[in-house]
């Protein structure tokens, strides 16, 4: 990729003349973590003189902005700076904790909802989340019980009534407010 091709081969380039029965592993694993596009790896020592280093780069989930420099969120959960504008990723406003985005976004991938519809998520200090889509569409969700919401969101959204609707409010207790 145009990320860090180079600087991942560097890291690793000093190892190429180094004797294969006493490289360590650990070594090698050492220098790849510190690359924040790196999802996961692999190594293999096919003796008595190759190495082969297989590498899988994270996958980009959303956008975010910290400090007035845009990011990308990895499916790793690291911070990679953007450089160029790849893909229509959704941004996400708000200080955001990395680990409840991933926490979100597997609830997303396992309910009926498209994560691919999503235009912006709002991220609040008291762990909540708002969700606008491509089409306009505001989803206020809870702090608590996710995955049913997004069950009553499926549901809503699916109803050929409700196709008027541009706001839908999950935050209360047994209590659905939709707007249109």
């Amino acid at each position: 990729s145009e990320f860090d091709d180079k600087k991942i081969i560097e890291s690793i380039s000093n190892l190429q003349n180094q004797n294969l029965f006493t490289l360590k592993k650990s070594e090698i694993k050492e220098k790849l973590s510190r690359h924040k596009i790196i999802e996961d790896f692999y190594i293999f020592k096919n003796y008595p003189s190759n190495l082969i280093v297989k590498v899988e780069k994270t996958k980009f989930l959303a956008v975010t902005q910290k400090n007035g420099s845009k990011y990308y969120i990895g499916s790793n959960g690291n911070l990679i700076k953007v450089k160029n504008d790849l893909a229509q990723l959704p941004f996400i406003f708000g200080d955001i904790n990395i680990i409840e985005f991933l926490k979100l976004k597997n609830l997303i991938d396992v309910s009926s909802f498209n994560f691919n519809e999503i235009k912006n998520l709002y991220y609040f200090k008291s762990k909540r989340w708002d969700i606008e889509t491509k089409n306009g569409l505001l989803v206020k969700l809870p702090q608590n019980n996710l995955s049913k919401s997004f069950e009553i969101l499926s549901y809503i959204i699916n109803d050929e009534n409700l196709n008027d609707i541009y706001n839908i409010d999950l935050r209360q207790n047994n209590q659905i407010i939709l707007n249109g």
